[in-house]
């Protein structure tokens, strides 16, 4: 379920911290909070659970803010429209429609850290159509894709490239892992056939998370068009959860392209 959420500029800052994706993900959570505190402490906390994977089954795009000014020696953008937008989905059931726009209708949100950031009033919500959807999609990640693994005996998690051998394998995994968390659904086949494939080239991109605190840390994901065929549940949860890891953060945003 989708919904695009119209923000009108207040005259609160005028500049954005590049990696703006964190704080629209705290205000998230703080909307939710408002309404139901414990549901938003489990989001936050717990996620749904698969073994030790943890997944929040939300995403959202990045803003639409037309052409920014673009300060580079100072990681900002200067936002000049008065209205911009941003995209949000969740994996609900239609009968959340009315909560959802509920809970974002005239809220106000800051977007930035102590040093820059830019106010907004939510002037409009409105669910977006759901497409069709086929075992084979085409789709266009228009925020980075994060996919990650563990090695053993190491503190940090590798950041894996589209280019790297059995990264097919980590995203079939990954999707199979996930989908398994949502309440309710029927299992997946044993015979499911998941399969990825790239189109044109991956455009890397380094991702700075909660900057200036102490838990700053940085993410690296790739923005590129693929081809995915899947079981139906699965492009369904794409489109409502993202793609690969840390949706909750505001990865895996994925526009549907085509359908065979």
């Amino acid at each position: 379920m989708r919904f695009k959420i119209q923000l009108t500029k207040k005259p609160q800052g005028r500049m954005l911290p590049m990696d703006y994706q964190y704080y629209i993900g705290a205000w998230i959570y703080k909307v939710i909070g408002n309404a139901d505190r414990g549901f938003a402490q489990f989001l936050h906390s717990q996620g749904y659970a698969n073994g030790n994977k943890k997944f929040k089954l939300f995403n959202y795009s990045l803003l639409d803010f037309g052409k920014p000014v673009v300060w580079k020696e100072k990681s900002l953008f200067e936002i000049k429209n008065e209205i911009v937008s941003l995209k949000v989905s969740f994996l609900l059931n239609d009968a959340a429609e009315k909560f959802i726009i509920g809970l974002f209708n005239n809220q106000q949100v800051y977007l930035g850290d102590k040093f820059n950031g830019v106010g907004f009033m939510v002037s409009q919500v409105e669910r977006l159509p759901c497409p069709g959807f086929s075992g084979t999609m085409v789709y266009r990640a228009t925020s980075p894709v994060v996919v990650s693994s563990l090695p053993e005996g190491m503190k940090y998690a590798r950041y894996h490239s589209p280019g790297d051998e059995g990264y097919d394998t980590l995203i079939k995994n990954h999707l199979i892992h996930k989908y398994s968390t949502i309440p309710g659904v029927e299992p997946l086949s044993s015979g499911s056939r998941i399969n990825f494939s790239l189109g044109g080239k991956p455009k890397s991109k380094l991702v700075v998370i909660k900057p200036y605190t102490p838990q700053q840390s940085k993410v690296r994901g790739f923005i590129y068009s693929f081809k995915l065929t899947a079981p139906v549940e699965i492009h369904r949860m794409i489109y409502s959860a993202g793609f690969g890891e840390k949706n909750a953060t505001g990865f895996g945003w994925c526009e549907v392209v085509e359908r065979d």
